[in-house]
C-alpha cells in the first residue's frame, strides 16, 4: 500500500474464497475456503505456507490472537474452534455458528450469528466460555464485530447501521506511546506515518517466525563427508586427545607407563567414532564382509564362495 505497486498474484485452487484476515503477529495472510480449510500465505509465496483441514465445510470467519499464537475458526458445521498455532491442532471446541469473530487484546473472543453477539473469555487451560451476551433489537443481522483497542469496547456493524456495546476488561490498560499512542496529536499521526513508511519491512522478510529475522542460518553439514575430510578429522581428534593434559596421581599412579597408556586410550577413545565413517567410505576393507555376498568374484573364483541357499 505504501507504493501502489501489486506485489504478487495467485491462485489458491481450493475454490471459492470469501474470508481472509490478517495474523498481526508475523503480517501472514489467512484465508478461509469452502472446503474447511484455512491457509496461510505470504506475499513472495506461491504456495501455501501452512494448510489445515478445520471443518467439516464452509469455513465462515477467521481470526487471529494479538500474540499469534492462538487462531479461532467457525464453519458451517456449527463449531468454533480455537488452534494452537505452535503445534498446529485444537485445544478448545465450542458447539456455536459465527459469522464474524474478533480477538480483543486482552485475549477475550467476540463472535456474531445474526441478530446475537457472544463474547467468550479464556477460564484457564484455553477452556473459553461465555461472558456477555447481547442481542440486536428488532432483529438486526450483524455482518461485523470488532473491539476498539485500548478501549473496552467492541463495535457491532449490522443491517441498519454501527453499534458499540462495553465489554469490561476487553482493552489494554498501559499503552506503549513508541509502538501506538491513542492520544496523540495531529502532528504526531502525521510524523507516525512517516516513520512507518520509513521502517516497514520488505515483503520478502514476511514468515511464519518473525524471530528469525537478522539470524544468521547456520551452515549444514555434508552427509556424505569425503575420505580426505574425515582423514582430517582423524588428525585433529588424535591431535586434541594427545594435547589433553593427565592429572597427576598419587601411589604411584603417575608413572611414565601409565601415562602413555592413558594418553594411548584417549587417542583410541578420539578415533573410534570416525574410524567407522573411514571405513564405510572405502578406507579399509570391512573384515566381517562375507564373501559371495557384497564382493563380486571373478568367473574362476565363484565355485568357491558359500552358496546362500545351504
Amino acid at each position: 500500500m505504501s507504493t501502489g505497486e501489486m506485489i504478487a498474484n495467485h491462485r489458491t485452487g481450493l475454490g471459492h474464497t470469501d474470508v481472509m484476515r490478517v495474523n498481526p503477529y508475523n503480517a501472514v495472510i489467512g484465508l478461509g475456503h469452502a472446503d474447511g480449510k484455512v491457509t496461510m500465505w505470504k506475499p513472495t509465496s506461491v504456495k501455501p505456507l501452512v494448510t489445515m483441514l478445520c471443518h467439516n465445510g464452509h469455513v465462515t470467519a477467521v481470526a487471529f490472537e494479538r500474540g499469534g499464537h492462538l487462531m479461532a475458526t467457525a464453519g458451517l458445521d456449527k463449531k468454533i474452534k480455537i488452534w494452537d498455532l505452535r503445534k498446529y491442532e485444537v485445544v478448545h471446541t465450542h458447539a456455536a455458528r459465527a459469522e464474524s469473530l474478533d480477538f480483543s487484546q486482552k485475549g477475550l473472543l467476540a463472535a456474531s450469528d445474526g441478530s446475537l453477539v457472544e463474547i467468550y473469555r479464556d477460564a484457564g487451560g484455553h477452556d473459553y466460555k461465555v461472558y456477555l451476551k447481547h442481542r440486536m433489537v428488532k432483529g438486526y443481522q450483524v455482518g461485523k464485530v470488532l473491539f476498539r483497542p485500548y478501549e473496552d469496547i467492541c463495535s457491532i456493524g449490522h443491517s441498519t447501521g454501527f453499534s458499540s456495546i462495553l465489554v469490561p476488561g476487553s482493552g489494554e490498560a498501559n499503552f506503549d506511546t513508541f509502538v501506538e499512542n491513542p492520544v496523540e496529536t495531529a502532528k504526531q499521526r502525521r510524523e507516525r506515518e512517516v516513520h512507518a513508511l520509513l521502517n516497514k519491512l520488505q515483503p520478502e522478510t514476511v514468515m511464519l517466525n518473525p524471530n528469525m529475522i537478522g539470524n544468521v542460518r547456520q551452515p549444514k553439514k555434508k552427509e556424505n563427508k569425503t575420505k580426505k575430510e574425515v582423514e582430517e578429522e582423524i588428525e585433529d581428534a588424535v591431535e586434541a586427545a594427545k594435547s589433553t593434559k593427565v592429572k597427576n596421581k598419587t601411589k604411584g599412579r603417575s608413572k611414565p607407563s601409565k601415562r602413555a597408556k592413558k594418553k594411548e586410550e584417549e587417542v583410541l577413545r578420539a578415533k573410534r567414532p570416525l574410524l567407522d565413517q573411514y571405513n564405510e567410505i572405502g578406507g579399509h576393507p570391512d573384515k566381517k564382509q562375507r564373501v559371495g555376498d557384497k564382493a563380486e568374484l571373478p568367473k574362476a573364483l565363484q565355485r568357491f564362495a558359500k552358496n546362500k541357499q545351504s
